[in-house]
């Protein structure tokens, strides 16, 4: 018996022209998915890739109403799983997810669809198993990997963790095919949640409007970048403040540019090297990334992180924590710096490290954009979820 490997089996399947679907529904229960302000824009971009391929794609938004987050906020706490105070409490929980993955069934069924994309898996496990629909996901991340540097997981009670781990386990077990970010979500997959081999393939991700930059720059500038809408503490904001205090003391020219929510102002002391902006059309982001010399963005618990792709692509290089999907991102440091642990000195060390020469700045620049060019294109994970 010959097994294929991931890259035969795509092969096989565009010599045959033999894809997947031909119509999928793509779900999200943070917004609608075809529009660009969903998810850093991910199922946006995925669905516009499908469609160049020539897949019918429709958008479905589950989501709760407001008395539907009540009735779950108060099961949760009446059978003793605590008293949900952020979304991703209720979301987790598994009467959430069955309401929205009866949402996601109906409008399936509406559509007459028989393949469906979840990008996520908080309307999972599929409500209709067993009618002949076929449902697959396309995710960055995993609740095992998620909970090991989740900044308030003191906070959940014991029965909500058992609650969120086995529900986990149910939503991975019912799908067609799951098709991950990073690698290492597709490795997790495996060995932690038992999925086969067979029915995962990491399929990576494309980048936002960020367009290419290959002008002049000066790596002698010591100019940093952070940028996060929102989730401020969890993307590494208060521990790069810190850090950027540390660097300061040893170079007073350098400055940093943070961009955030509001809400994130109040975290930004006043010193006269930080700069803080909370909205910024795309055309003026795309020229801080292109003017900075460094990305910061020690993020603390981001799965994926789409900022690092639009930096690579910029000719900006990124430094950033030693876990998650960032090492892939950089190739174990060959486009970026990595600091093995969030402490403050360590960050601060890697800054002036890194800023000390510009020529490998300049060499890290230019081989991560080609690589991100090459890598990460919405077209190519289009493909890949089409013929793997």
């Amino acid at each position: 018996m010959t097994v294929m490997t991931a890259s035969a089996q795509e092969a096989s399947r565009q010599r045959s022209g033999s894809r997947r679907f031909d119509r999928v529904v793509l779900t999200s229960v943070f917004g609608d998915p075809l529009d660009g302000r969903t998810w850093s824009g991910a199922p946006r971009n995925l669905a516009d890739a499908l469609q160049r391929q020539g897949v019918t794609v429709d958008g479905v938004h589950a989501h709760l109403t407001v008395a539907g987050k009540l009735q779950v906020a108060a099961r949760n706490i009446v059978i003793g799983r605590g008293r949900p105070s952020r979304g991703e409490e209720l979301l987790r929980s598994d009467l959430s997810r069955r309401r929205l993955a009866v949402q996601v069934a109906e409008a399936a069924a509406r559509l007459g669809a028989r393949h469906v994309m979840h990008t996520g898996a908080w309307d999972l496990p599929p409500a209709d198993a067993g009618r002949g629909v076929r449902h697959y996901l396309y995710c960055d991340h995993t609740w095992a990997l998620a909970r090991r540097f989740h900044t308030d997981i003191a906070r959940y009670a014991p029965r909500a963790l058992e609650a969120y781990e086995r529900v986990e386990h149910l939503s991975f077990a019912g799908l067609e095919h799951i098709f991950t970010f990073g690698t290492y979500v597709r490795d997790n997959l495996i060995d932690y949640y038992r999925v086969p081999p067979d029915r995962v393939t990491a399929v990576g991700s494309g980048m936002g409007k960020i367009e290419p930059w290959f002008g002049a720059k000066d790596y002698t500038r010591p100019t940093l970048l952070f940028v996060a809408k929102h989730h401020f503490h969890a993307k590494g904001g208060l521990l790069l403040i810190e850090a950027f205090r540390r660097a300061q003391a040893r170079l007073p020219d350098l400055t940093l540019t943070i961009v955030g929510d509001e809400r994130s102002r109040q975290c930004v002391p006043a010193n006269p090297g930080i700069r803080f902006h909370s909205y910024l059309p795309w055309d003026e982001l795309q020229r801080l990334y292109r003017g900075a010399t460094l990305l910061t963005q020690p993020m603390l618990n981001d799965p994926w992180g789409q900022v690092y792709l639009e930096a690579l692509v910029s000719r900006t290089p990124v430094l950033g924590l030693n876990r998650h999907g960032l090492p892939e991102i950089v190739s174990d440091g060959r486009y970026g710096f990595l600091v093995d642990r969030d402490d403050p000195g360590l960050v601060a060390e890697a800054i002036v490290k890194a800023l000390a020469d510009p020529a490998r700045l300049a060499r890290m620049a230019t081989e991560g954009q080609q690589h991100v060019l090459v890598t990460y294109t919405w077209d190519a994970v289009a493909t890949r979820i089409l013929f793997s």
